[in-house]
């Protein structure tokens, strides 16, 4: 009788994340049906499943692209070779030390036009993946700031019967469980978003999209903190009635 294959705790499960993301959705649906933010866990669960296929996509080379970079050096290393030659069977003594480094600065130049030349092809693979990456992260970022405006206005003063409410006031409509359950729901979206984010790099070393996905992160934790200090104000309020 064979065991079944052991789970793999080191890494993210991207179809995981995306199942996590499906139940809250429902979750919110079932218990908010006339609120918007069911359609927020609704863009958020696209975007868990997008990640999973781009996150695969960043961690497979990209062979043609290689291929291509890998051609384009070749003639240019093939082009400075054979400049070499040709100038090795017509180059004769320096008639003068100025002869000599004009002839080596132009040679100079051509190693260092090279190198660029070398160094964008070598690294163009990277940067594609790193344009696609660093747009999913913006996507991120505003579902981030759309989460925070639908919790701005859910605040636990508002729960408070003596509180005078102007012409503007948001309308009370929550009891403190509903309240609860609803900024409890902000922060799971909120982390479920933080690790969508680690998924782009968890197979993507590339220096600058891991900084982007530290500065969601951060995002992230800082609005998460908001909503806790609601919830803790709320349990607070009910533990004292």
């Amino acid at each position: 009788m064979s065991e079944a294959a052991p789970a793999n705790y080191r890494s993210l499960d991207p179809a995981k994340i995306v199942e996590t993301a499906e139940v809250l959705q429902r979750r919110i649906a079932e218990r908010f049906p006339d609120r918007n933010l069911q359609y927020v866990a609704g863009e958020l669960l696209i975007e868990a499943r997008q990640t999973a296929a781009t996150a695969q996509w960043l961690a497979q080379p990209m062979w043609s692209v290689r291929l291509g970079a890998g051609l384009c050096i070749a003639l240019l290393v093939g082009v400075l070779a054979a400049t070499v030659l040709v100038a090795s069977f017509k180059v004769e003594l320096f008639s003068s030390v100025a002869d000599f480094f004009q002839g080596l600065d132009a040679a100079v130049n051509e190693v260092v036009l090279f190198a660029v030349a070398a160094y964008f092809l070598a690294g163009y693979e990277t940067r594609l993946k790193r344009s696609r990456a660093l747009k999913a992260m913006n996507v991120l970022r505003s579902l981030a700031h759309i989460i925070d405006m639908h919790q701005l206005t859910k605040a636990p003063d508002r729960l408070v019967p003596t509180r005078e409410d102007t012409p503007s006031s948001p309308v009370r409509h929550m009891t403190p469980g509903e309240l609860t359950r609803y900024l409890d729901y902000c922060s799971e979206m909120l982390a479920i978003i933080s690790k969508i984010a680690a998924l782009y790099v968890q197979n993507f070393h590339d220096p600058e999209t891991i900084s982007v996905v530290n500065e969601v992160e951060d995002l992230t934790n800082g609005l998460s903190r908001k909503v806790w200090q609601k919830i803790m104000i709320l349990d607070r309020m009910e533990s004292d009635d």
